[in-house]
């Protein structure tokens, strides 16, 4: 697991570890499962709170991704969660609102802007 986290960034340390932790998961990169390291030696290596890494793990289980395991610290849930599935709508959602948002501005009709969905669709 890779983490990496800038004081320059608007996000709070927090967020950037969660978000950086929950791609891995989507894609693959942390398999299910696998056990998180702990909130310490997460902490020690970014040298960073305690507190600040506990928000984070913290919010990845309420978000579905992490079940925490009492002495085994926190496990990765399988993908095809119901939470995790959630993320993803979410995720395409924002992906079309931004889509429209930019059709608009460009003055591209709807059936275009399905045309070019169906395109990209077939392109699989």
């Amino acid at each position: 697991m890779k983490v990496i986290v800038s004081n320059q960034s608007e996000l709070p340390i927090y967020v950037q570890i969660k978000e950086q932790i929950k791609e891995q998961i989507m894609n693959g990169t942390i398999p299910e499962g696998e056990t998180l390291p702990s909130i310490r030696q997460l902490a020690k290596n970014l040298g960073i709170s305690v507190i600040t890494t506990t928000r984070a793990y913290s919010e990845l289980e309420q978000e579905g991704f992490v079940a925490a395991r009492q002495g085994k610290g926190s496990v990765v849930l399988p993908r095809d969660n119901e939470m995790v599935r959630e993320q993803y709508l979410k995720r395409i959602e924002q992906a079309f609102e931004t889509a429209i948002e930019n059709a608009r501005y460009a003055q591209i009709q709807k059936e275009e802007l399905v045309g070019i969905l169906e395109a990209l669709l077939h392109e699989e």
